[in-house]
């Protein structure tokens, strides 16, 4: 058996379906399953899989915006070229069903495997459905939502509601094991601070901001992204020596994550799953778009503390993590509500989907 995972521009539709493979693939049903990736030629997918053998092949990717941008002209002909692209790897591959998150890179992969015949897959992670989803349903043979509310969206011959699946890894974290990779210290609080896949050059110059204000009360571990102007970062690494930035983690994420006594993160909803099923505490600075529908959901129920990236500064942000480092009980409150409002997909329930598309 063979299964074609698409997704990637950014990490939002990876780590789910990271989740996915290793349930598939540690199942004994299906211990002699091959998987293949196909993401996109720039983003950070193709570096962040190495370490789980899986075949990459890569195509061009386009989408349409929801408002006029000579871009969307432009981006015609690079999804008429990513279906072509799609088309021909499939039918190289012969894949027996085709699973994605979301993106645009799938948007072409779906529709060719629709007119091969092969079977398709798609995850609803976001709060709000995506116009790559939305385009998608239509040829999907079985679509799975992360929220029980999303249901209304889609099908309901089809439609199931699974959770977010996570990936085992992350909690296999060490804290002791983070104080030995980060040379971080036994008596002082543990920020750990994700911008995501690329980083987030708005939360990395929040950061720089809040540090002065956070003088021997905290110590930082802060993912600032590959891609992102690093001068400022390492300026601030030399300043303040409880401040410790780096570009990129693979095996560390999973130690960063259990040494964290807050999160401070995107609105992406993998990232925002890893954190509730690890119960921390988050202050979440979303992108506008998708990620501020996730992160306002999020924040009514009292499950997270948003900041509006327009709106806030380093200032307001180093405010913030003092005031929750001083009170445990809403911590640890707060971890709860968004533990319960996230829930986890169930290794069997994966399975039972699976199976379920294979008929």
């Amino acid at each position: 058996m063979k299964i074609l995972f698409s997704g990637g521009g950014t990490l939002g539709p990876v780590t789910p379906l990271l989740a996915i493979k290793e349930v598939i693939e540690n199942n004994p049903d299906f211990l002699n399953t091959e998987f293949v990736w196909l993401g996109t030629k720039t983003g950070p997918e193709k570096y962040f899989l190495k370490s789980y053998n899986l075949k990459f092949k890569e195509i061009i990717s386009g989408k349409f915006r929801r408002y006029f941008s000579f871009a969307n002209i432009i981006d015609i002909f690079k999804i008429f070229t990513a279906f072509f692209q799609a088309f021909f790897i499939l039918l190289k591959e012969k894949p027996d069903v085709c699973i994605s998150a979301g993106g645009f890179v799938s948007v072409p992969v779906h529709i060719a495997a629709w007119f091969l015949g092969i079977p398709t897959w798609i995850h609803q992670q976001d709060y709000k459905v995506g116009l790559a989803n939305n385009i998608m349903k239509v040829f999907a043979s079985i679509i799975t939502t992360s929220l029980e509310e999303h249901l209304m969206f889609f099908s309901k011959q089809k439609t199931f509601w699974l959770g977010n699946p996570v990936r085992e890894e992350i909690f296999l974290g060490n804290k002791e094991e983070a104080k030995k990779i980060f040379n971080l210290k036994t008596n002082l609080p543990i920020i750990f601070v994700t911008g995501g896949g690329t980083g987030s050059l708005r939360i990395n110059q929040m950061i720089i901001e809040a540090l002065p204000h956070l003088q021997n009360q905290v110590q930082i571990i802060h993912l600032s992204g590959e891609n992102r102007e690093k001068n400022n970062l390492k300026e601030a690494e030399k300043l303040f020596n409880f401040y410790h930035t780096y570009s990129f983690f693979s095996f560390e994420m999973k130690h960063a994550f259990a040494a964290a006594d807050l999160i401070i993160s995107r609105g992406g909803f993998g990232t925002l799953t890893e954190i509730s099923a690890l119960k921390k505490t988050a202050i979440i600075i979303p992108k506008t778009g998708h990620q501020l529908d996730n992160v306002k959901f999020l924040a009514k129920e009292k499950a997270v503390v948003f900041l509006d990236e327009r709106f806030s500064d380093g200032l307001i942000l180093a405010g913030k993590i003092k005031e929750l480092l001083q009170n445990e009980s809403e911590r640890i409150e707060m971890s709860k509500k968004l533990n319960k409002k996230l829930p986890v997909a169930k290794k069997e329930k994966i399975i039972e989907i699976f199976k379920k598309i294979l008929k």
